[in-house]
């Protein structure tokens, strides 16, 4: 079940080429959004994720980064990996 926290809604006003307006247009035409307000919630939920997703990637980076030169072999290294990636995802 879907839990609904209550936020008000603020009123904004974006200003959007013909062709972008075309585009939204277009994407409430093909059924998957019933009105703009919809579609540009949709976008922004998405890219909310993508952002998290990227600055989770950042930390990974960093974390390599900061752990320094292994004296593990790149096979040592591979297979460390596909370990943890299977248990990820069991």
């Amino acid at each position: 079940m879907t839990q609904v926290t209550d936020m008000a809604a603020i009123r904004k006003t974006i200003t959007l080429t013909e062709k972008q307006e075309e585009w939204i247009k277009a994407q409430i035409a093909s059924g998957d959004f019933t009105n703009e307000s919809e579609y540009l919630r949709a976008l922004i939920r998405k890219d909310q994720a993508e952002r998290e997703k990227l600055i989770a990637l950042k930390a990974a980076i960093q974390e390599g980064l900061d752990s320094g030169i292994s004296d593990d072999t790149l096979e040592e290294i591979w297979q460390d990996a596909e370990t943890r990636h299977q248990n990820q995802h069991a």
